[in-house]
């Protein structure tokens, strides 16, 4: 579909394993490096359970984890506190710009599906838990590869982190794009979904090239198809038990689910109205 539309007005990407980094690799690699130099092994599992958050809240989360908790303890003979949480926080920022700079490539064919989206008169937002001293690198590469938002929301401008909704509040107003019900929210983790249901946008989930596979292009291929398939559509299960009310395998589709959307509001739907999730 490429029509103008009536109804719809904006689309607010997330960035990692969304838009750029295929399979979500940068933020899991810190994640597990932090805990390592603390003596304690997590998985990449454990990594990317709580992806999407802010990244103090992603490393408190993990450490809430029984698991971690029980491993935490036998290392330090006491339970973790909020000072240590803080000092992993301040040692994840700085790798974590180290580790962006080999992974901000933008997930083909992002670039052409948002070109496609302002063709239509989409206002394009974004929004990540990555702070704005992070995004610095991300943005920049990403303008480089053609792909440009009409703004970039980080952590720190929002109170509180996904699953709230203010990231997507302050993204609505930046775009000047109201009511809530006439965006897309478009994410790859059940905790970016939720926020988009708690903001009342339409949800779309993202599953191949996001943190629910979890697997680079190169590691993709190595698959049977068949197995490549049986993640895809486990990511579909956890993205829609979230409340996407679709899912695609990329961002570079969205696309194909914008005019469902549109009739959808042209039929007096609404995101809040609709509770099942379709997947795609």
């Amino acid at each position: 579909m490429t029509a103008a539309l009536t109804h719809l007005t904006a689309v607010v990407f997330d960035w990692a394993g969304t838009t750029v980094d295929f399979g979500s690799r940068a933020p899991a690699i810190v994640f597990q490096e932090i805990f390592r130099r603390r003596g304690v092994e997590i998985t990449a599992a454990q990594a990317r359970e709580p992806m999407g958050m802010a990244k103090r809240d992603h490393i408190a989360a993990i450490l809430a984890m029984p698991e971690v908790a029980s491993a935490w303890r036998a290392a330090h003979g006491r339970q973790s506190e909020s000072v240590d949480i803080d000092a992993m926080y301040e040692e994840f920022l700085p790798l974590q710009r180290q580790v962006l700079k080999e992974h901000s490539e933008v997930i083909p064919g992002v670039p052409e599906a948002v070109a496609a989206c302002r063709r239509m008169g989409l206002k394009v937002g974004s929004t990540t838990g990555y702070t704005r001293a992070l995004m610095e690198i991300v943005s920049a590469a990403a303008k480089q590869q053609g792909y440009e938002p009409d703004c970039v929301l980080c952590a720190e401008d929002a109170p509180r982190g996904r699953p709230a909704p203010y990231l997507l509040y302050e993204a609505a107003m930046r775009l000047d794009a109201y009511p809530l019900w006439t965006t897309i929210a478009v994410d790859d983790t059940p905790v970016g979904i939720a926020a988009g249901r708690n903001a009342g946008c339409w949800t779309v989930g993202v599953t191949r090239t996001g943190n629910c596979v979890g697997l680079s292009r190169e590691e993709l291929a190595a698959l049977s198809p068949g197995e490549a398939r049986r993640l895809c559509d486990q990511a579909a299960r956890r993205l829609e038990s979230a409340g996407a009310h679709y899912t695609v395998e990329s961002a570079a589709d969205i696309v194909q689910v914008i005019g469902d959307f549109e009739r959808r509001l042209q039929a007096g739907e609404s995101p809040v109205s609709t509770v099942a999730a379709q997947g795609r």
